[in-house]
């Protein structure tokens, strides 16, 4: 499609910081509550959703019902909604409901806008600690309690002084898994169960790579957007477009992502 105007950029970051606030009013309102309960999704695995994940994403698309009517829409809870404008936003309204129900504070919102290419402007926004990752359309920072800052993905490193993160320590099949650790025993240091939070960290500088696999395009398009704002690199682990899912390497830089595709790639 033809490039935004600057008219149509600010319109569509104002619109995604209407969609954070509802959000996090939505989620706020239940999360640590004494009655929160969760319905299981799937029946091999426990995939949780909870009124306030339903809540969150019906707050969400009645703000672009008003505001961007001629944009297609892509939500975890909902589903697809057409459009005619070739955007589309994709939605997260709680990434990492697992961390939600046990009360745990890095569960995120995520929102994105998409063309056919993959994510042009995305926020990862974290309701509980007060913290909000923006990137794109030429913008990359963060604001939180204690200060608002520039996002910079950290300098190239050896990968025996990397930090890694990854949501959960099976990193999808027993082949994925075992291509994860070989990569981590690589890296100085390993971590576990930060959900989006992990990608915010990377984009501010903190860490320098994060591995997942099994994973949704409304997991990864608001990451994406903002690690490639702040000077990452996202894709697969063959190195493609990862704005799909599946299967998911960020880095802070292309030294440190070479390195690890490297390894992965023997998955």
């Amino acid at each position: 499609m033809a490039e935004l105007s600057a008219q149509t950029q600010a319109e569509l970051i104002s619109v995604a910081h209407d969609l954070a606030q509802a959000a996090r009013e939505a989620t706020l309102a239940h999360f640590r509550s004494a009655d929160l309960t969760a319905d299981n999704k799937e029946v091999a695995r426990f995939d949780p959703v909870t009124v306030a994940d339903r809540l969150s994403e019906q707050r969400m698309r009645e703000i672009l019902a008003r505001r961007r009517p001629q944009d297609a829409i892509l939500g975890e809870e909902m589903g697809a909604q057409p459009g005619t404008s070739g955007l589309t936003w994709v939605l997260d309204p709680i990434d990492g409901t697992r961390s939600f129900l046990a009360g745990t504070p890095t569960w995120g919102v995520l929102i994105s806008v998409a063309d056919a290419t993959g994510p042009l402007y995305g926020l990862i926004d974290q309701p509980y600690i007060g913290e909000r990752f923006e990137g794109g359309f030429g913008i990359a920072r963060m604001v939180g309690p204690q200060w608002e800052r520039a996002l910079q993905t950290r300098a190239a490193r050896p990968m025996a002084d990397c930090l890694i993160l990854s949501t959960f320590p099976e990193v999808g099949t027993a082949e994925e898994g075992a291509a994860f650790h070989r990569l981590a025993k690589q890296c100085r240091l390993t971590r576990y169960g930060t959900d989006c939070y992990a990608y915010a960290l990377l984009a501010a500088g903190h860490v320098d790579l994060v591995v997942e696999a099994g994973l949704q395009a409304y997991d990864v398009q608001a990451p994406i957007a903002v690690i490639e704002a702040a000077g990452g690199i996202v894709t697969d682990w063959t190195g493609a477009p990862a704005h799909q899912g599946g299967r998911v390497l960020a880095a802070s830089s292309p030294e440190v992502h070479a390195a690890a595709l490297a390894v992965l790639a023997l998955a």
